[in-house]
């Protein structure tokens, strides 16, 4: 599987973090990630391209138009939460994408310094 670091979903992240939309929530992030009935949901209202900035990496054997295309999620579709890149930085790290662990683990320092 050729996963690459989704250079969009950083850009776009950084301005969230920068802007305020973050949670930096304590726990786990099964209990925060959205699931299929609330990424439907969003692809409902939104284009794919949206969808694919709340995903720091990218699968190129799966086609554009397709959810499963996007891997390691951060989000809600609405804020970034801590606990999404904790969870994306250690998949990463534990599948081999290091560009993909770098990327989380920068938003997550940056996350942090605008929390404190």
């Amino acid at each position: 599987m050729s996963i690459t670091l989704n250079k969009a979903a950083v850009t776009f992240a950084k301005e969230l973090i920068k802007n305020g939309k973050i949670k930096n929530d304590e726990g786990h992030w099964g209990q925060h990630n959205p699931g299929s009935t609330e990424e439907n949901d969003f692809l409902k209202k939104h284009e794919i391209e949206e969808y694919a900035q709340w995903h720091l990496g990218e699968d190129a054997s799966h086609s554009e138009d397709t959810k499963g295309r996007y891997k390691f999620p951060y989000g809600d579709f609405k804020t970034v939460h801590r606990d999404g890149l904790i969870a994306a930085k250690e998949r990463a790290a534990q599948q081999g994408y290091q560009d993909i662990e770098k990327a989380a683990d920068e938003l997550l320092s940056a996350l942090e310094k605008k929390a404190a």
